[in-house]
């Protein structure tokens, strides 16, 4: 090879290979489409996936390892247009070894970006190379001015220069669909990782003095609990983290050895199921649950004591909603969802009062059982925000079914429309609602 050349796409491949696994085939996709520094390469690329799918790691080591002209944008952080153009022409001088102009960069509007875009190009002597703009949680994109992602994805034309801009997203394409215009990107999947990828990633952070062989055993016991309802690497890191010290507590106090397998299973099993109700859900933090393992009469206590029998708990914001959409449903008669969730609903007023007196109380009845379809229909009358029916709400649902927050009540002939029935007390939901500015109280049925 050349002095000064670049290397083979394939020892490239293998060297990020190294530091993120089972993401090859995306690596050296991203590779193709970047080509040679100097080559013209495609004006855009969406790449997609769920939280801790890898889509930053790749994209970002693959431009520090070629040495590419970059700059990274997170539209958290940029939460308007004026911040987000100056973000990427500021970042330009200080990701490719300049310092920042000692007046920093304004920009108000896109015209202004693009101008100002060319001239910092030239400034930095990049004309001749791809530039590269990676934009994270670009979906946010879509709630700034209406021309701005039209004119990001169609950049290289309008700066008639050579870049390339990234946007890194947990939702499809065709959500950002607006209207006509677009120039389509060019699209990169970044799948969930399956359950042989996390071991052997997870694998990877196996604790000195053990042998990868046993972590891997642990990790196997841990996916086993936690798979069904967490594909996320970066829980699932945390929680086999947090988890190993009690595994490993029969082989420190001599009980067993690290070939004891089913004797620190059974040891192990009833932990890891707490874990699942507590330290996933957030109810209490990483610390508070250390804590309680060094506090043996704590663990007794917490043992003794149920999940939806506590005042507080911390779960995901679309699960609160999920949960409280299943108490509606679960204590209000299906006859009167259109009452309290239909824009139409104040004709039915007078006869509600009316009948009051004449009602049965449904919360001395107990919980009802109700499809996932009505569910659903509660869920999104109640939620904030536009919500997509994704994969993720789903799961969220299971999350909350496994943890006895929910309970699923259809007959094995009933698997293609389930039923679920709602575990908890009022005031749980009442604690869990004020979390979210919701006042539940309003639409029971009984309180009406």
């Amino acid at each position: 090879m050349d002095a000064g050349s670049e290397p083979p796409i394939a020892d490239t491949v293998s060297s990020i290979s190294e530091s993120i696994p089972c993401r090859e085939s995306q690596i050296k996709l991203l590779l193709s489409l970047f080509g040679e520094k100097r080559c013209m390469t495609v004006p855009a690329i969406f790449a997609y996936g769920h939280t801790a799918t890898g889509k930053s790691a790749v994209i970002n080591s693959i431009l520090k390892t070629c040495k590419l002209p970059h700059v990274l944008v997170n539209c958290v952080e940029c939460y308007s247009s004026r911040f987000l153009y100056e973000a990427v022409l500021n970042g330009l001088y200080t990701n490719n070894g300049r310092q920042k102009p000692e007046t920093p960069v304004k920009c108000e509007n896109m015209n202004d970006f693009v101008r100002l875009f060319r001239h910092t190009c030239m400034d930095l002597h990049l004309q001749n190379e791809t530039v590269y703009i990676v934009i994270d949680k670009a979906e946010r994109l879509r709630e700034m001015d209406t021309n701005i992602l039209p004119a990001f994805l169609g950049l290289q034309e309008l700066a008639d220069g050579n870049v390339c801009v990234i946007l890194l997203s947990e939702i499809v394409w065709e959500k950002f669909r607006c209207g006509t215009g677009f120039q389509e990107p060019f699209i990169v999947q970044f799948p969930d990782y399956n359950k042989d990828e996390l071991l052997r990633i997870l694998v990877r952070s196996a604790p000195e003095g053990y042998s990868a062989e046993f972590y891997q055993m642990y990790l196997s016991l841990v996916l086993s609990v936690f798979h069904i309802v967490c594909r996320n690497l970066s829980e699932l890191q945390h929680l086999a983290a947090i988890n190993f010290r009690k595994y490993i507590e029969p082989i420190k106090n001599g009980e067993a050895t690290e070939s004891d397998s089913r004797k620190l299973w059974k040891n192990f099993e009833p932990h890891l199921k707490k874990a699942l109700q507590t330290v996933y859900l957030r109810e209490v933090s990483s610390t508070q649950w250390e804590r309680m393992l060094e506090e043996s009469d704590a663990g007794k206590m917490m043992t003794q004591q149920g999940l939806s029998s506590r005042t507080h708990v911390e779960l995901p914001y679309y699960s609160k909603y999920l949960l409280i959409a299943a108490y509606l449903a679960s204590y209000n008669p299906a006859k009167s969802d259109k009452k309290f969730f239909s824009k139409h609903s104040d004709k039915h007023k007078k006869s509600k009062v009316i009948k009051k007196q004449e009602r049965t109380n449904n919360h001395m009845l107990g919980p009802k059982p109700f499809p996932l379809d009505r569910l659903m229909a509660v869920f999104y009358a109640i939620v904030e925000g536009k919500v997509a029916p994704t994969a993720n709400i789903f799961m969220q649902i299971t999350s909350l079914v496994s943890v006895h927050l929910l309970s699923q009540v259809a007959g094995d002939d009933q698997i293609d429309v389930p039923k679920y029935k709602c575990l908890v007390s009022l005031d749980f939901i009442k604690s869990v609602a004020r979390t979210v500015n919701f006042d539940v109280v309003r639409y029971l049925y009984d309180f009406v």
